[in-house]
């Protein structure tokens, strides 16, 4: 088999304008997007920076983020991708010995997606399994979250509006964010 050509996946997420998509295009893109990576092309979301990645998303209306959220073989897809990419942007230089466990809960018509953060060591590492009682617990809207992190909404007003909901140690839920260098 011959090795994959490479492709800046980022100049193709850039060249590719939601805007223009329909709902049903733009996660038909995603799902392309992740067929390629599955048959190791070497065009697949994973490929594609944090920077473009989330720009890519901050680009698509409500409507095709909903639709994207939706569905039942993507939505894990992003959401993995997402949770995996924040080791990568951890400050641990902002954490110092801290040690804290967070479950994600995103909720939605189609059930439930569960994940772990777990901030100790000087690291942090993700994970779908819980495996420790969390310092706190996030429950949202898995398009609200999407549009917390790209920057479309803003988090405190959202909390503030009942569409996000803590439950544990709130103070330490506000300065969550500022462990990582978002792009």
């Amino acid at each position: 088999m011959a090795e994959p050509i490479p492709v800046d996946v980022d100049a193709l997420a850039d060249a590719i304008d939601p805007a223009r998509l329909d709902v049903g295009q733009f996660v038909q893109v995603i799902a392309v997007l992740h067929l390629l990576g599955q048959v190791g092309t070497g065009v697949d979301l994973a490929g594609m920076r944090t920077e473009t990645f989330l720009r890519f998303l901050d680009r698509a209306s409500r409507d095709q983020l909903v639709a994207l959220t939706e569905h039942p073989e993507l939505r894990p897809v992003v959401f993995t991708e997402l949770f995996r990419r924040m080791s990568e942007h951890f400050a641990v230089d902002r954490v110092g010995s801290q040690r804290a466990v967070v479950h994600w809960r995103f909720t939605g018509e189609n059930g439930e997606d569960r994940f772990e953060t777990v901030i100790a060591e000087g690291r942090c590492v993700t994970g779908v399994d819980p495996t420790d009682d969390p310092r706190v617990t996030v429950t949202i809207a898995p398009v609200d979250f999407l549009r917390a992190i790209t920057g479309a909404s803003n988090l405190p007003m959202l909390f503030l509006s009942g569409r996000v909901r803590v439950q544990g140690d709130i103070a330490f839920a506000a300065r969550l964010i500022g462990y990582f260098d978002l792009p």
